[in-house]
């Protein structure tokens, strides 16, 4: 089965940092009204959370959208693929023309990384990122997706389901 992903992609209030749980992720006091289970993106900060139960979150540092490309509202997991094949979408192809038409999972420049949470927004996935491109976390530098380091990203992937609600907040 070929698993070709077409895609390019919080006021937090009280993000207080408990026990850390990773060198890159943290557990956080996390005042929000969004039900646990939920993945609330950040951009301002260029964070993830998962929340995990009342008033508490896994915290995530991201890459975000360029200004270009930035969304809000909410949207829903709706695939969940590990070392997804990549096919850069028209606007990414227009900007980089050198890039082939399909970049199998797995091979290192492939910019999905080890995993890839589709969501029901046009072309948009939570994802993992190559060696190469690990410096853009805290960046906004993505075409619409949200970026995490690899190791982030599969601790993501074990924790949600198909339908878990993400909401993105500028």
């Amino acid at each position: 089965m070929l698993r070709t992903l077409l895609v390019g992609v919080a006021l937090v209030v009280g993000a207080t940092a408990l026990p850390s749980i990773s060198a890159a992720r943290d557990r956080v006091a996390f005042s929000s009204s969004v039900e646990p289970g939920t993945i609330v993106i950040d951009a301002r900060q260029r964070k993830l959370f998962f929340v995990e139960d009342e008033g508490v979150a896994i915290r995530y540092p991201i890459a975000v959208p360029k200004s270009s490309e930035q969304w809000s509202g909410s949207a829903t997991i709706i695939g969940k693929y590990v070392n997804p094949d990549w096919a850069p979408p028209w606007i990414v192809k227009r900007d980089h023309p050198e890039l082939p038409a399909l970049i199998r999972g797995g091979a290192p420049n492939n910019p999905m990384g080890a995993r890839a949470l589709t969501l029901s927004r046009f072309q948009v996935a939570i994802h993992g990122t190559t060696k190469r491109m690990r410096a853009s976390i805290g960046s906004a530098a993505s075409y619409g997706c949200i970026r995490m380091l690899n190791e982030d990203v599969i601790d993501l992937f074990d924790r949600v389901s198909v339908g878990t609600p993400v909401i993105m907040r500028p």
